[in-house]
């Protein structure tokens, strides 16, 4: 299990390459399985995630290769529809390959997900939907067992919107017999490329990045040939990095368009941004003012920014309230940031954050994988020496994080224990 070790206190400046969006990544790999034959992903992130998914295709009989950023799937000669617990407990992203394996094969077996325990996330609409789509689904010894000779199209209602639900229920229908409306669908950028992806796999899809997607079912898809989004979060989390230490920071392949509830809320606290060739330029100048922020479903400000928007708080001028409105266990970076000397209160789903003019070094645990960048976040603007354990959270979603850091200036190092 390995560790980092910084110090922190050093303005960071240069260009960090943002990598491509895990969380687009991993449906569209899914979606190849809608296909027989050779898929290509372009602009995958070499990530533990990934890999896991890598797996579990070679667990159901597919090849997987990955090399340079790119992911090569081979579905001709699959012959298992069972995706086992050792592997689903890792990643609960794993669960988005039950409407493909059900709509193509006819028949799943999925374990029960697992992933970062930042609060329950039920897989009821994934479920709930398929029924109405005409699947027997039963629930036995922790796995989700699923038949249907064809799915149908139905109209279908989501009571909140969610991203996997949204994804794994529009992959079902694109080989479901007749039209399928998803009503209050997620919105989320990486909800669109998986649709673009389907596009160009032949399936008919409407309305993707809007509330209500129709998706109209065909009888096959070709393989999938496609380069993913690059990762939002992954570049506001350098947005935030910037701020806190009043640095320089080229976000070279950034989408703007994407961050922009982000972009807001930062600018609010003082930084600066300007379009560059190819990217987006931030600068942090002087002390950042304190901002408050709401969680909502995108285009709100997204719950994965919250933590490292937490950490650029705790040395802001005055007070901000931050308000978690999506996943009940998303404050667990409190208490180390805290250890840091941070001012922070929580009650139920608010944290009070009262500025402090400078963060202390400490050693620190993180808990999940948001948490494990916010404290690399704040440990890169703390005095003296930080010290963060169990970062194998962080290797599930950012590519190299050191390895960016270092190029911009930042004193850090990994360690194995």
């Amino acid at each position: 299990m390995d560790k980092l070790i910084i110090y922190g206190g050093k303005r960071l400046k240069g260009e960090v390459a943002i990598s491509g969006a895990k969380n687009a990544a991993l449906p569209i790999m899914a979606a190849s399985l809608l296909s027989s034959g050779y898929s290509t992903i372009s602009r995958v992130p070499d990530l533990r995630d990934i890999m896991t998914m890598g797996r579990l295709f070679a667990n159901l009989g597919a090849g997987f290769h990955y090399e340079d950023r790119k992911v090569i799937i081979n579905t001709e000669k699959m012959k298992i529809y069972e995706a086992p617990y050792d592997l689903v407990r890792k990643m609960r992203a794993s669960i988005l390959v039950l409407g493909p394996l059900l709509s193509r094969y006819g028949r799943a077996k999925v374990s029960l997900p697992g992933g970062c325990a930042i609060g329950a996330r039920p897989i009821n609409f994934h479920l709930n939907g398929l029924e109405k789509m005409g699947a027997d689904i039963k629930l036995e010894s922790g796995y989700v067992i699923a038949k249907a000779k064809r799915l149908r199209g139905a109209a279908l209602y989501f009571d909140i919107p969610t991203v996997t639900g949204t994804e794994n229920l529009m992959m079902a229908a694109s080989l479901a017999k007749g039209i399928t409306l998803l009503e209050n669908a997620a919105r989320e950028p990486e909800v669109t490329d998986l649709a673009n992806a389907l596009i160009s796999m032949g399936a008919r899809i409407k309305g993707a990045g809007e509330s209500v997607i129709e998706i109209e079912g065909v009888d096959e898809l070709s393989p999938v040939d496609y380069t993913i989004i690059p990762d939002r979060i992954e570049a506001g989390t350098f947005m935030t990095i910037a701020g806190i230490t009043g640095g320089d920071i080229i976000l070279k392949g950034c989408r703007q368009r994407h961050l922009d509830a982000s972009i807001m809320k930062l600018k609010e606290a003082g930084l600066s941004f300007e379009n560059v060739p190819d990217g987006l330029r931030v600068t942090g100048t002087g002390r950042p003012a304190a901002s408050d922020i709401k969680t909502q479903p995108y285009p709100g400000f997204p719950t994965d920014m919250q933590a490292q928007f937490m950490s650029l708080m705790c040395i802001a001028d005055g007070t901000s309230i931050i308000k978690e409105t999506i996943f009940e266990n998303r404050f667990m970076h409190v208490a180390e940031l805290k250890r840091m000397g941070a001012d922070i209160t929580v009650e139920g789903g608010v944290a009070t954050v009262k500025g402090i003019s400078k963060l202390k070094g400490a050693p620190l645990m993180a808990t999940d994988l948001r948490a494990s960048a916010s404290l690399i976040v704040a440990a890169l603007a703390a005095k003296g020496e930080t010290v963060i354990h169990r970062i194998y959270h962080l290797d599930r979603g950012y590519e190299n994080m050191e390895g960016k850091l270092r190029k911009i200036g930042a004193d850090v190092k990994r360690i194995k224990e």
